[in-house]
Protein backbone atom coordinates (compact mmCIF):
# COMPACT_ATOMS: atom_id res chain seq x y z
CA UNK A 1 0.00 0.00 0.00
CA UNK A 2 2.91 2.34 -0.15
CA UNK A 3 5.08 2.74 -3.22
CA UNK A 4 8.13 0.58 -3.80
CA UNK A 5 8.96 -1.43 -0.72
CA UNK A 6 12.26 -2.45 -2.29
CA UNK A 7 13.36 1.19 -2.53
CA UNK A 8 12.36 1.74 1.09
CA UNK A 9 14.40 -1.23 2.25
CA UNK A 10 17.48 -0.15 0.34
CA UNK A 11 17.14 3.39 1.67
CA UNK A 12 17.11 2.37 5.30
CA UNK A 13 19.58 -0.52 5.15
CA UNK A 14 22.61 0.66 7.11
CA UNK A 15 24.49 -2.10 8.87
CA UNK A 16 24.83 -0.73 12.38
CA UNK A 17 26.37 -3.07 14.96
CA UNK A 18 24.71 -3.28 18.34
CA UNK A 19 25.93 -5.44 21.22
CA UNK A 20 23.18 -5.88 23.80
CA UNK A 21 22.41 -8.28 26.67
CA UNK A 22 18.79 -9.21 27.27
CA UNK A 23 17.14 -10.19 30.54
CA UNK A 24 13.64 -11.22 31.58
CA UNK A 25 13.31 -8.55 34.26
CA UNK A 26 13.87 -4.80 34.18
CA UNK A 27 17.01 -4.45 32.12
CA UNK A 28 19.98 -2.14 32.33
CA UNK A 29 22.39 -2.76 29.47
CA UNK A 30 25.22 -0.90 27.75
CA UNK A 31 24.27 -0.03 24.19
CA UNK A 32 26.44 1.17 21.35
CA UNK A 33 24.05 3.09 19.12
CA UNK A 34 24.76 4.52 15.70
CA UNK A 35 23.53 8.10 15.33
CA UNK A 36 24.78 9.38 12.00
CA UNK A 37 28.55 9.56 11.82
CA UNK A 38 29.01 9.48 15.58
CA UNK A 39 28.88 6.44 17.85
CA UNK A 40 27.70 6.90 21.41
CA UNK A 41 27.48 4.56 24.38
CA UNK A 42 24.58 4.82 26.79
CA UNK A 43 23.08 2.80 29.63
CA UNK A 44 19.60 1.60 28.74
CA UNK A 45 16.98 0.73 31.32
CA UNK A 46 14.17 -1.16 29.65
CA UNK A 47 10.73 -1.97 31.04
CA UNK A 48 10.03 -5.44 32.35
CA UNK A 49 8.57 -7.70 29.64
CA UNK A 50 4.82 -8.06 30.22
CA UNK A 51 3.31 -11.53 29.63
CA UNK A 52 0.43 -11.65 27.18
CA UNK A 53 -2.95 -11.09 28.85
CA UNK A 54 -5.08 -14.07 27.79
CA UNK A 55 -8.07 -12.75 29.71
CA UNK A 56 -8.63 -10.13 26.96
CA UNK A 57 -7.28 -11.95 23.89
CA UNK A 58 -6.19 -15.36 22.64
CA UNK A 59 -2.47 -14.51 22.87
CA UNK A 60 -1.81 -16.73 19.87
CA UNK A 61 1.80 -17.64 19.28
CA UNK A 62 2.66 -19.29 15.94
CA UNK A 63 4.33 -22.66 15.82
CA UNK A 64 7.99 -22.64 14.77
CA UNK A 65 6.97 -24.32 11.50
CA UNK A 66 4.04 -22.35 10.10
CA UNK A 67 3.73 -21.60 6.40
CA UNK A 68 2.76 -17.96 5.84
CA UNK A 69 1.51 -15.53 3.23
CA UNK A 70 2.32 -11.79 3.14
CA UNK A 71 -0.23 -9.67 1.24
CA UNK A 72 -0.44 -5.92 1.88
CA UNK A 73 -2.00 -4.79 -1.40
CA UNK A 74 -5.13 -5.77 -3.26
CA UNK A 75 -4.18 -7.23 -6.62
CA UNK A 76 -5.50 -5.13 -9.54
CA UNK A 77 -8.37 -6.55 -11.52
CA UNK A 78 -7.79 -6.14 -15.29
CA UNK A 79 -11.46 -5.13 -15.54
CA UNK A 80 -11.04 -2.40 -12.95
CA UNK A 81 -10.75 -2.23 -9.16
CA UNK A 82 -9.17 -5.14 -7.30
CA UNK A 83 -9.63 -8.88 -7.18
CA UNK A 84 -11.19 -10.78 -4.23
CA UNK A 85 -13.62 -8.05 -3.18
CA UNK A 86 -15.77 -10.40 -1.07
CA UNK A 87 -12.80 -11.23 1.17
CA UNK A 88 -11.50 -7.70 1.65
CA UNK A 89 -9.27 -7.92 -1.47
CA UNK A 90 -7.21 -10.70 0.15
CA UNK A 91 -6.73 -13.96 -1.75
CA UNK A 92 -7.56 -16.40 1.02
CA UNK A 93 -7.36 -19.36 -1.38
CA UNK A 94 -3.79 -18.71 -2.47
CA UNK A 95 -1.57 -21.75 -3.02
CA UNK A 96 1.99 -22.31 -4.16
CA UNK A 97 4.44 -25.08 -4.94
CA UNK A 98 6.60 -26.09 -1.99
CA UNK A 99 10.32 -25.89 -2.77
CA UNK A 100 10.91 -28.73 -0.29
CA UNK A 101 8.34 -31.22 -1.59
CA UNK A 102 7.13 -30.01 -4.99
CA UNK A 103 3.55 -30.27 -3.76
CA UNK A 104 0.84 -27.61 -3.88
CA UNK A 105 0.49 -26.10 -0.43
CA UNK A 106 -1.51 -23.35 1.27
CA UNK A 107 -0.50 -20.94 4.04
CA UNK A 108 -1.72 -21.40 7.60
CA UNK A 109 -0.81 -17.83 8.60
CA UNK A 110 -1.76 -14.65 6.72
CA UNK A 111 -0.08 -11.29 7.38
CA UNK A 112 -2.43 -8.55 6.15
CA UNK A 113 -3.18 -4.89 6.84
CA UNK A 114 -5.95 -4.32 9.39
CA UNK A 115 -7.48 -1.89 6.88
CA UNK A 116 -8.61 -2.77 3.38
CA UNK A 117 -6.58 -1.43 0.48
CA UNK A 118 -8.20 1.94 -0.15
CA UNK A 119 -7.14 2.17 -3.77
CA UNK A 120 -9.48 -0.74 -4.50
CA UNK A 121 -12.42 1.62 -3.95
CA UNK A 122 -13.61 4.45 -6.17
CA UNK A 123 -13.28 7.01 -4.72
CA UNK A 124 -10.36 5.72 -2.65
CA UNK A 125 -11.18 4.85 0.95
CA UNK A 126 -8.52 3.66 3.39
CA UNK A 127 -10.78 3.68 6.46
CA UNK A 128 -12.49 0.29 5.99
CA UNK A 129 -11.54 -2.32 8.59
CA UNK A 130 -10.88 -5.71 7.02
CA UNK A 131 -13.51 -7.80 8.79
CA UNK A 132 -14.24 -9.91 5.68
CA UNK A 133 -10.66 -11.12 5.22
CA UNK A 134 -10.13 -12.02 8.88
CA UNK A 135 -13.42 -13.88 9.11
CA UNK A 136 -12.82 -15.79 5.89
CA UNK A 137 -9.28 -16.75 6.91
CA UNK A 138 -10.51 -18.00 10.28
CA UNK A 139 -13.23 -20.07 8.61
CA UNK A 140 -10.46 -21.85 6.70
CA UNK A 141 -8.71 -22.65 10.00
CA UNK A 142 -5.80 -20.25 9.43
CA UNK A 143 -4.53 -17.39 11.61
CA UNK A 144 -4.11 -13.66 10.96
CA UNK A 145 -1.25 -11.30 11.78
CA UNK A 146 -2.48 -7.71 11.58
CA UNK A 147 -0.12 -5.21 9.98
CA UNK A 148 0.26 -1.85 11.78
CA UNK A 149 2.84 0.78 10.82
CA UNK A 150 4.27 2.07 14.10
CA UNK A 151 7.29 4.02 12.87
CA UNK A 152 6.04 6.19 10.02
CA UNK A 153 3.02 8.40 9.33
CA UNK A 154 1.15 7.44 6.16
CA UNK A 155 -0.95 10.32 4.87
CA UNK A 156 -3.79 8.06 3.74
CA UNK A 157 -4.44 6.53 7.18
CA UNK A 158 -7.67 7.68 8.85
CA UNK A 159 -5.80 8.83 11.97
CA UNK A 160 -3.26 10.92 10.05
CA UNK A 161 -5.15 14.18 10.84
CA UNK A 162 -4.58 13.48 14.55
CA UNK A 163 -0.86 13.20 13.93
CA UNK A 164 -0.94 16.41 11.90
CA UNK A 165 -2.68 18.23 14.75
CA UNK A 166 -0.08 17.04 17.25
CA UNK A 167 2.74 18.01 14.90
CA UNK A 168 1.29 21.49 14.48
CA UNK A 169 0.94 21.91 18.25
CA UNK A 170 4.66 21.35 18.76
CA UNK A 171 5.92 23.33 15.77
CA UNK A 172 6.86 20.29 13.70
CA UNK A 173 8.29 17.93 16.32
CA UNK A 174 6.54 14.73 15.21
CA UNK A 175 7.35 14.25 11.50
CA UNK A 176 10.78 13.57 10.07
CA UNK A 177 12.02 12.96 6.55
CA UNK A 178 9.89 11.29 3.90
CA UNK A 179 10.52 7.57 3.75
CA UNK A 180 12.72 6.78 0.76
CA UNK A 181 11.71 10.11 -0.72
CA UNK A 182 8.04 9.15 -0.95
CA UNK A 183 6.07 12.33 -0.28
CA UNK A 184 3.15 10.57 1.43
CA UNK A 185 5.00 8.80 4.28
CA UNK A 186 7.17 10.33 7.02
CA UNK A 187 9.34 8.98 9.79
CA UNK A 188 7.87 9.57 13.26
CA UNK A 189 9.67 10.95 16.29
CA UNK A 190 9.67 8.07 18.78
CA UNK A 191 11.85 10.00 21.23
CA UNK A 192 10.82 11.95 24.35
CA UNK A 193 12.69 15.14 23.44
CA UNK A 194 9.59 17.17 22.53
CA UNK A 195 6.01 17.57 23.69
CA UNK A 196 2.75 18.53 22.01
CA UNK A 197 -0.98 18.46 22.58
CA UNK A 198 -2.91 15.24 22.03
CA UNK A 199 -5.92 16.42 19.98
CA UNK A 200 -8.10 13.64 21.40
CA UNK A 201 -7.57 14.50 25.07
CA UNK A 202 -6.09 17.99 25.20
CA UNK A 203 -3.25 16.53 27.28
CA UNK A 204 0.36 17.59 26.76
CA UNK A 205 2.46 14.52 25.97
CA UNK A 206 5.87 13.57 24.68
CA UNK A 207 5.97 12.43 21.09
CA UNK A 208 6.57 8.84 22.22
CA UNK A 209 3.63 8.85 24.65
CA UNK A 210 1.35 10.25 21.95
CA UNK A 211 2.39 7.62 19.43
CA UNK A 212 1.83 4.82 21.92
CA UNK A 213 -1.71 6.12 22.46
CA UNK A 214 -2.25 6.15 18.69
CA UNK A 215 -0.99 2.56 18.52
CA UNK A 216 -3.38 1.61 21.33
CA UNK A 217 -6.26 2.85 19.20
CA UNK A 218 -5.04 0.89 16.21
CA UNK A 219 -4.78 -2.23 18.38
CA UNK A 220 -8.40 -1.63 19.38
CA UNK A 221 -9.30 -1.72 15.68
CA UNK A 222 -7.32 -4.95 15.33
CA UNK A 223 -9.26 -6.40 18.28
CA UNK A 224 -12.57 -5.43 16.63
CA UNK A 225 -11.83 -7.44 13.49
CA UNK A 226 -10.37 -10.38 15.42
CA UNK A 227 -6.75 -10.63 14.30
CA UNK A 228 -4.61 -13.07 16.25
CA UNK A 229 -1.27 -11.25 16.42
CA UNK A 230 0.38 -7.98 15.43
CA UNK A 231 3.20 -6.89 13.13
CA UNK A 232 4.53 -3.42 13.97
CA UNK A 233 6.37 -2.16 10.89
CA UNK A 234 9.15 0.44 10.52
CA UNK A 235 10.53 -0.10 14.02
CA UNK A 236 14.13 0.37 12.88
CA UNK A 237 14.16 4.11 12.23
CA UNK A 238 17.40 4.42 14.17
CA UNK A 239 19.15 2.81 11.18
CA UNK A 240 17.53 5.17 8.67
CA UNK A 241 17.86 8.76 7.51
CA UNK A 242 14.87 9.88 9.56
CA UNK A 243 16.06 13.42 10.21
CA UNK A 244 14.98 12.98 13.83
CA UNK A 245 18.16 11.90 15.59
CA UNK A 246 16.67 8.55 16.61
CA UNK A 247 19.24 6.47 18.47
CA UNK A 248 19.44 2.76 19.15
CA UNK A 249 18.54 3.52 22.76
CA UNK A 250 15.35 5.35 21.74
CA UNK A 251 14.43 2.51 19.39
CA UNK A 252 14.78 -0.06 22.17
CA UNK A 253 12.64 2.04 24.49
CA UNK A 254 9.90 2.37 21.88
CA UNK A 255 9.95 -1.22 20.61
CA UNK A 256 9.78 -2.76 24.09
CA UNK A 257 6.80 -0.56 24.95
CA UNK A 258 5.05 -1.51 21.72
CA UNK A 259 5.45 -5.20 22.54
CA UNK A 260 4.23 -4.72 26.10
CA UNK A 261 1.22 -2.76 24.84
CA UNK A 262 0.27 -5.55 22.42
CA UNK A 263 0.59 -8.12 25.22
CA UNK A 264 -1.55 -6.00 27.55
CA UNK A 265 -4.27 -6.09 24.91
CA UNK A 266 -4.08 -9.86 24.40
CA UNK A 267 -2.09 -10.07 21.17
CA UNK A 268 0.95 -12.07 20.24
CA UNK A 269 3.47 -9.69 18.66
CA UNK A 270 6.23 -10.05 16.10
CA UNK A 271 9.50 -8.14 15.80
CA UNK A 272 9.83 -6.71 12.28
CA UNK A 273 13.42 -6.55 11.00
CA UNK A 274 15.68 -4.56 13.45
CA UNK A 275 18.07 -7.51 13.43
CA UNK A 276 20.84 -5.63 15.23
CA UNK A 277 18.66 -5.39 18.35
CA UNK A 278 17.05 -8.82 18.09
CA UNK A 279 18.98 -10.31 21.01
CA UNK A 280 17.83 -7.64 23.44
CA UNK A 281 14.27 -7.56 22.11
CA UNK A 282 13.74 -11.32 22.01
CA UNK A 283 12.18 -11.59 25.52
CA UNK A 284 9.49 -9.07 24.52
CA UNK A 285 8.37 -10.59 21.21
CA UNK A 286 6.68 -13.89 20.35
CA UNK A 287 7.96 -14.33 16.79
CA UNK A 288 9.89 -12.44 14.12
CA UNK A 289 9.15 -11.09 10.64
CA UNK A 290 12.00 -10.33 8.28
CA UNK A 291 12.56 -9.02 4.78
CA UNK A 292 15.55 -10.08 2.71
CA UNK A 293 17.98 -11.20 5.39
CA UNK A 294 19.25 -14.02 3.16
CA UNK A 295 19.83 -11.67 0.23
CA UNK A 296 21.82 -9.30 2.44
CA UNK A 297 23.45 -12.00 4.61
CA UNK A 298 21.89 -10.61 7.81
CA UNK A 299 19.96 -13.58 9.20
CA UNK A 300 22.23 -14.27 12.17
CA UNK A 301 20.23 -12.01 14.48
CA UNK A 302 17.15 -14.23 14.18
CA UNK A 303 18.90 -17.56 13.71
CA UNK A 304 18.64 -18.60 17.41
CA UNK A 305 14.94 -17.81 17.69
CA UNK A 306 13.46 -21.12 16.43
CA UNK A 307 16.00 -23.47 18.01
CA UNK A 308 16.77 -21.73 21.31
CA UNK A 309 13.54 -19.88 22.07
CA UNK A 310 10.89 -21.83 20.16
CA UNK A 311 9.84 -18.70 18.27
CA UNK A 312 8.86 -18.70 14.61
CA UNK A 313 10.71 -16.58 12.04
CA UNK A 314 8.67 -15.50 9.01
CA UNK A 315 11.02 -14.43 6.22
CA UNK A 316 10.26 -13.04 2.76
CA UNK A 317 12.78 -12.62 -0.05
CA UNK A 318 12.03 -10.39 -3.02
CA UNK A 319 12.87 -11.28 -6.61
CA UNK A 320 15.37 -13.95 -5.52
CA UNK A 321 15.26 -17.47 -6.98
CA UNK A 322 14.00 -19.97 -4.41
CA UNK A 323 17.15 -22.02 -4.84
CA UNK A 324 19.19 -19.13 -3.46
CA UNK A 325 17.54 -19.09 -0.03
CA UNK A 326 15.15 -22.01 0.50
CA UNK A 327 17.84 -24.63 1.23
CA UNK A 328 19.22 -22.48 4.05
CA UNK A 329 15.79 -21.46 5.32
CA UNK A 330 14.65 -25.10 5.50
CA UNK A 331 17.83 -26.33 7.17
CA UNK A 332 18.02 -27.17 10.87
CA UNK A 333 20.52 -24.34 11.27
CA UNK A 334 17.81 -21.78 10.46
CA UNK A 335 14.35 -23.41 10.40
CA UNK A 336 12.76 -20.23 9.00
CA UNK A 337 9.35 -20.02 7.37
CA UNK A 338 10.53 -18.40 4.14
CA UNK A 339 8.64 -17.38 1.02
CA UNK A 340 9.55 -15.72 -2.24
CA UNK A 341 7.49 -12.77 -3.50
CA UNK A 342 7.83 -9.47 -5.35
CA UNK A 343 8.11 -6.32 -3.26
CA UNK A 344 4.69 -4.98 -4.26
CA UNK A 345 3.28 -7.63 -1.89
CA UNK A 346 0.27 -8.56 -4.00
CA UNK A 347 -1.15 -12.04 -3.42
CA UNK A 348 0.96 -13.51 -6.23
CA UNK A 349 3.62 -14.66 -6.82
CA UNK A 350 3.69 -16.98 -3.83
CA UNK A 351 6.69 -19.33 -3.57
CA UNK A 352 6.87 -21.13 -0.21
CA UNK A 353 10.05 -22.89 0.85
CA UNK A 354 8.31 -25.39 3.12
Amino acid sequence: MRGSLGDRLRHRRTLAVLLCVAALTAVSVPVTASAGPRVRTAAVTLPTPIPCNNSVGNCWKPAVKARWQYQLQGSPNPKGGCLHRKTGFINIGVTGTSFATGRTVAPTVFDIDILQDGKCYSPQDYSVLNYPAVQAIHVRGARVIGYIDAGTAETWRPDFPEMQAFDQSCDGCLFGNPLSNFPDEYWLNIRTNATGINPNTGERQTTRAFLLEEMRTRLTWARLIGVDAIEFDDVDGWQSHSGLGITGTAQLQYNTRLANLAHQMGFGVGLKNDLSQAETLQPYFDFAINEQCFQYDECAGFQPWPSQYGKAVFNVEYDEPSGHFCPKANSAAYDFNSIGKTDDLFDLPYRPCR
